[in-house]
């Protein structure tokens, strides 16, 4: 895990430990709950040959959706858990660059040959980013002119019967995962400062929210 800090390599090692047995059953287990991330692709309107970054591309799923739906676009993609990066590689092979980095603060030039991009996803992941407030300050810095950071996550059912909330809950706990409920006032914040825009859509019964912050050219 060379180049990330102490507690860097903690978090990495529990993503790891999180993930080793669960990494080849991942993508058919989380399609059921992991709602609005296919209306976020759906979304991308990536330019022609367009560099789209995924932060947290866990097992490479959305970045070959990205491909199939936009074909052409340049894909890259970074994680702090080797287990999902080796799987996500054995599915993209050359069709994305990928590396082993921490979304706060990884160098993109140096792990991915460029530093700016025109998209940026982050797909259910700043749920389980401790510091995920720097991630998304991050990640808005990456963005070239006329980019967007496209952002989905958890949020708090608050429509859902009571029992099933709760249960939800509980289940996310268990992987370490903890719905961010003051996302789009945080992007708000980051956009004001970065003179970006921001437009927030609310999946049915709170489920899930996504945030998407945009660069003007």
């Amino acid at each position: 895990m060379t180049g990330l800090a102490p507690h860097q390599r903690q978090h990495a090692a529990l993503m790891d430990a999180i993930y080793r047995r669960q990494v080849h059953i991942y993508d058919a287990t989380r399609k059921y709950y992991l709602f609005g991330r296919d209306r976020l692709i759906r979304q991308l309107d990536v330019p022609e040959a367009g560099r789209v970054l995924e932060i947290g591309c866990g097992t490479g799923r959305n970045l070959a959706q990205i491909a199939r739906a936009w074909p052409g676009s340049r894909l890259y993609g970074i994680d702090i858990s080797q287990q999902m990066l080796r799987t996500a590689q054995a599915k993209l092979g050359k069709g994305a660059r990928l590396g082993l980095g921490d979304a706060t603060n990884f160098d993109p030039a140096a792990l991915l040959g460029t530093a700016q991009f025109d998209r940026v996803v982050i797909s259910f992941a700043l749920s389980m980013i401790p510091q995920w407030q720097h991630a998304i300050a991050h990640a808005a810095g990456l963005l070239a002119p006329g980019g967007a950071l496209h952002m989905v996550d958890f949020h708090d059912g608050a429509g859902l019967p009571g029992p099933l909330r709760r249960a939800l809950m509980r289940w996310l706990a268990r992987f370490h995962v903890s719905p961010r409920l003051d996302l789009a006032e945080v992007a708000q914040a980051i956009a004001g400062q970065r003179g970006l825009l921001m437009h927030v859509h609310q999946g049915g019964f709170g489920y899930y929210r996504q945030v998407t912050l945009s660069r003007p050219r």
